[in-house]
């Protein structure tokens, strides 16, 4: 199969994922191109487009221009727009990527923690990742929580003065994953921790598609670590709650709107969670060194 024709069928299978999209690209909207630029983001960076002829290139790539990388667009361009350039050019624009596609996690898949890290470096999700992290995993309830009046002392424990860490949280009786990420070191004094680079988010029960970003407003108040180990993680004033039921041993979350930008679930009463994670989100660079 040529290359032209591997093109044409990447894009045939991005118009069958977004049937709502006009078959002509001269007829797309802004976020008709971003659809399927989100779409096709995977796949594009394996495309040897230096295989095509100017002709080619012409014809079937420049319509669909404002779904490629900008850098790659550039290239592109001085590529084919020189006439002295007579060789094809093979080449695969690998982008950076979580290390490991099998995180060692419950809740969490490759997706969602490729999307969790795009927000950390404040990236739009149709960008390309610039560093390759590792996703370690510090803290699962289910494997380290503990019983009774101490709920959280495991917790405290392994992730005391850690920093950089993400925790997630799966609803019982759901598919929602809600969850935060915190920069600074977790401290259990019964103090906020300031930064400006935590926020709080949920996932649908669709995978990533459907998904909230919630970063911090009130840097003061961005994380609270409770001295008494009955409670759990905070970011902001309850924006993202964790705590021990009161009658049981059972956990529930809660999550209100008051230090981060938007509300990440659409009611304010608590929830039971199934199960929690921590990990400690590390540059591959870093990890290596360990």
């Amino acid at each position: 199969m040529s290359e032209i024709q591997v093109w044409e069928h990447v894009i045939k299978w991005g118009l069958a994922q977004n049937q709502e999209l006009p078959s002509d690209p001269t007829n797309f909207s802004k976020d008709d191109f971003n659809s399927l630029k989100i779409t096709l983001q995977h796949c594009i960076p394996f495309i040897r487009f230096y295989n095509l002829d100017s002709k080619e290139f012409l014809k079937k790539v420049l319509p669909y221009k404002k779904i490629l990388p900008k850098e790659l667009y550039k290239d592109l361009l001085d590529y084919f727009l020189d006439n002295d350039s007579k060789k094809s050019i093979p080449r695969i624009i690998k982008e950076k990527e979580i290390y490991s596609k099998n995180i060692d996690s419950k809740i969490i898949t490759f997706h969602h923690a490729e999307l969790i890290t795009k927000w950390i470096d404040r990236l739009e999700i149709t960008d390309k990742l610039k560093t390759s992290y590792v996703f370690k995993s510090l803290y699962r309830d289910s494997r380290d929580g503990l019983s009774g009046s101490f709920r959280f002392d495991k917790f405290y424990e392994i992730c005391k003065n850690q920093s950089h860490t993400i925790l997630v949280i799966k609803m019982k009786n759901s598919n929602e994953i809600i969850g935060g990420y915190n920069p600074i070191e977790w401290k259990f004094n019964d103090s906020y921790g300031v930064t400006k680079d935590s926020f709080i988010f949920a996932f649908g029960d669709k995978g990533t598609k459907h998904h909230i970003l919630s970063r911090v407003m009130n840097e003061t108040k961005a994380i609270y670590g409770s001295f008494f180990t009955s409670f759990g993680p905070s970011f902001g004033d309850k924006d993202l709650y964790l705590k021990k039921n009161s009658y049981n041993n059972e956990l529930k979350v809660i999550c209100n709107k008051n230090d981060y930008e938007r509300h990440i679930r659409n009611t304010n009463n608590s929830c039971f969670v199934e199960e929690f994670e921590v990990f400690q989100v590390v540059p591959l660079s870093k990890f290596n060194k360990n």
